[in-house]
């Protein structure tokens, strides 16, 4: 018993502590060895930091062309673990780097396990260096790199506390467009009025999203400006429908009046006033649906492991109770669109306990419990949350909430209006998050983004609302198919 206590106190000192070896300590044919697989998130993390995006290691339809067949990992990545090796541990801290060669045998691969191994062959008393062979393996035995390292070794003794490895947190915003872009797969364009996209940014973003097969955009508004901004832009329209009208109000009830006909499944807003598109539709008694507008903004969040559906920050000032119940049910819906089986609904307040003084928490805590009551249905809603409660499971832990929310959301049901339009613009602006949104509560879902967004934030607008307007294909012809 004494010998296993033993022994796990010498593992818990070599956790705690690195201490390196002097050059005296050095001896001819003494080695060390260190082991280490790689994985993808290396190397993006290598990429990243080095700034080499060689299409071998971060392409795999380039790669997957190539002699190697398939992504490799950078060569010097292997080297890095080399360097790791005598920085850390042989001979350790106070160790520098004179020269070191290296030769490349093999690709190292995704989930190779390398085992890194540096052995003392020659030692320099006058200079107090040290010249050590240096090779790195793979679990099948397979020399994949190999060379010769020199360094200055240590002359005093060393024992320090083992720092912290740095966290390195990947974000790929492209990676995660060409997911959300999956989704639509195999769906084929909607017909879409682009309602006065008369600014380069929405008339590029309704182009892009055709070229993606995603619209088949009707561009509604004044012709000789639209061809202006086109002509000025670069882009071509080609094949294009255009809807001349004189001016946005005009732009936004052609649109609304051709959704009420069915000519288009999706409405897409250009350069007008939100305001403006929405007051038209609701004069079309076709296109409402007995529930409340609302928007719902996706988000993809570096520091979030899954999409995040925010509500609503764009449409509903100052919702009531009854306006919040529609707001919550079209959020669920659409997550479940988004393929989202019962998504989880935090319902945001300043403080995660109900408090009279504090409206939103009284209306949280009705909400809650209209879901149990089966008032709102398809979700699991739980508040009121504070926002660190519905986004952290570590924060909802410290204060002891035991939820199936908390932490793991994935939707946020916002108070009003201000509060979500501050969260959405901190989490694009500050964090960086890749944005898209809709308006729901139609019959015909409306692509609605910032006037600020670029392009690809309306492609992928776009492809929100490609994937309503087939859901509502699909209720559709359930609806009209005989039991």
């Amino acid at each position: 018993m004494a010998s296993h206590d033993q022994a796990l106190m010498n593992q818990k000192h070599a956790t705690e502590w690195v201490e390196n070896i002097t050059y005296d300590e050095l001896k001819i044919g003494q080695s060390a060895r260190l082991l280490r697989t790689l994985t993808l998130a290396d190397i993006n993390a290598f990429a990243a930091v080095s700034g080499d995006t060689n299409p071998a290691h971060v392409d795999p339809t380039y790669a997957n062309d190539t002699l190697l067949r398939g992504v490799v990992g950078h060569g010097m990545w292997g080297g890095a673990l080399i360097s790791a090796l005598l920085g850390t541990q042989f001979p350790g801290p106070g160790t520098i780097y004179v020269e070191q060669a290296l030769h490349f045998n093999h690709p190292v691969r995704i989930g190779d396990t390398l085992a890194v191994t540096a052995t003392v062959m020659a030692k320099d008393d006058a200079r107090k260096q040290v010249e050590l062979r240096c090779e790195v393996t793979n679990q099948k035995g397979v020399m994949v790199l190999h060379g010769t390292a020199r360094v200055l070794a240590p002359t005093h003794k060393l024992r320090l506390p083992r720092p912290g490895r740095p966290q390195i947190q990947l974000f790929d915003p492209e990676a995660r467009f060409r997911d959300l872009l999956a989704l639509g797969n195999g769906i084929g364009a909607a017909r879409c009025a682009v309602v006065h996209p008369c600014d380069a940014e929405s008339l590029a973003g309704a182009i892009d999203a055709a070229r993606y097969d995603l619209l088949i955009p009707v561009l509604i508004g004044p012709e000789a400006r639209i061809r202006h901004v086109a002509e000025a832009a670069g882009i071509d329209l080609t094949g294009t429908e255009i809807v001349s009208v004189p001016h946005s109000h005009a732009a936004a009830a052609a649109a609304a009046e051709m959704a009420a006909k069915g000519e288009v499944e999706i409405m897409m807003k250009g350069s007008l006033h939100t305001d403006e598109l929405i007051t038209a539709v609701l004069k079309q008694p076709t296109l409402r649906t007995g529930r409340r507008m609302s928007h719902v903004f996706r988000f993809d969040v570096a520091l979030y492991p899954k999409p995040l559906l925010i509500t609503d920050a764009a449409l509903n000032i100052s919702p009531t109770l009854a306006e919040k119940v529609d707001i919550v049910q079209n959020a669920i819906d659409f997550a479940r669109v988004l393929g989202v089986d019962r998504p989880k609904v935090a319902v945001l307040s300043a403080v995660e306990t109900v408090n009279p003084a504090i409206p939103s928490t009284l209306d949280a805590a009705a909400l809650c419990k209209m879901a149990d009551r089966g008032q709102i249905s398809g979700g699991v809603l739980d508040g009121p949350l504070a926002f660190d409660n519905a986004i952290s499971l570590h924060a909802a832990q410290v204060k002891g909430i035991v939820s199936p929310v908390a932490g793991d959301a994935d939707i946020l049901a916002v108070p009003d209006l201000e509060s979500g339009n501050m969260l959405a613009k901190q989490l694009e602006y500050l964090a960086g998050a890749s944005v898209s949104g809709l308006v729901l509560g139609a019959r015909v879902p409306i692509a609605l983004t910032s006037r600020a967004d670029g392009p690809r934030a309306r492609v992928a607008s776009a492809l929100l609302a490609l994937l309503a307007a087939h859901d509502a294909r699909r209720s559709r012809a359930r609806q009209a198919w005989p039991a």
